[in-house]
């Protein structure tokens, strides 16, 4: 055991403070990874984190590796596949909003729209110092809008807002953390 001060929510399992000390609040900046994450958090709606990345290497071969080019061609075999997969969550909606997700991703690259580039562009690129004090934000509603004007689903402000934490568009490490200061500034290429 460590004397680490981390945000309250890592707790003391070696899961989640694994996945605090190493993935959350880092600015991702590759599309593919800020999609895989955008649909994971879709899952997560209703349910804790620690159970979607208990799952996650189950969900990414049950998804192709989250490759939205051969997601998007997922049919209804698919989804009567994915929904007797007892490695990830099994809700038909969020099954069928990841594959409707994966087309959106497509049809943006298609028209030289690059995912990443669109998700940072509501920061200009860099990422925000946060202040968790709610579950969503102005920002993360303004996104929220935006996506789902292009079609995609659950993605409600407070899903956003987690996204936005997760991959760092916000870094929401309260103060006393150690990682704070060490993402702060920090951009991933």
């Amino acid at each position: 055991m460590d004397d680490k001060q981390r945000c309250g929510w890592a707790g003391s399992n070696p899961l989640m403070q694994q996945y605090h000390d190493t993935e959350w609040g880092v600015p991702e900046r590759d599309s593919r990874m800020l999609w895989e994450t955008l649909m994971l958090e879709g899952f997560q709606a209703g349910l804790s984190w620690e159970i979607i990345l208990r799952k996650r290497e189950a969900f990414r071969a049950a998804f192709a590796g989250f490759d939205p080019q051969k997601v998007a061609l997922f049919n209804g075999q698919d989804i009567e596949r994915l929904m007797g997969d007892p490695g990830i969550v099994r809700a038909r909606a969020k099954i069928e909003a990841t594959i409707r997700g994966a087309q959106i991703y497509n049809e943006m690259q298609d028209r030289g729209e690059d995912f990443a580039a669109y998700c940072w562009s509501f920061t200009s690129g860099t990422p925000i110092e946060g202040k968790v004090t709610d579950a969503q934000t102005a920002l993360s509603a303004i996104l929220s809008k935006d996506l789902k004007a292009r079609g995609f689903k659950f993605v409600g402000p407070t899903i956003v807002y987690a996204w936005m934490q997760a991959v760092g568009i916000t870094n929401d490490h309260v103060p006393a953390c150690f990682r704070k200061a060490q993402i702060s500034g920090q951009t991933r290429p």
